[in-house]
């Protein structure tokens, strides 16, 4: 039988300190942890990290706007 997969995306505005806070508490989880917990609007989920994965950064930069964006995959 296939893995189900559970997709979950949320999006909020925050301030800079805010965002640069939940960049920490999950780079936390990574560090100390061989999983990560997140709770996005009353959804749970625990993910399990290996101790090896991909890293990927991607950043555009535009006249209407700038995104920076972080991808972890294994």
């Amino acid at each position: 039988m296939a893995e189900d997969l559970i997709e979950h995306e949320h999006e909020e505005t925050l301030s800079r300190e805010e965002a640069a806070q939940r960049l920490r508490d999950l780079a936390d989880q990574l560090a100390r942890h061989n999983e990560i917990s997140v709770d996005l609007n009353g959804l749970k989920t625990t993910v399990k990290v290996p101790s090896q994965l991909t890293f990927s950064l991607e950043v555009e930069v535009g006249e209407e706007g700038s995104e920076i964006e972080i991808e972890l995959r294994w």
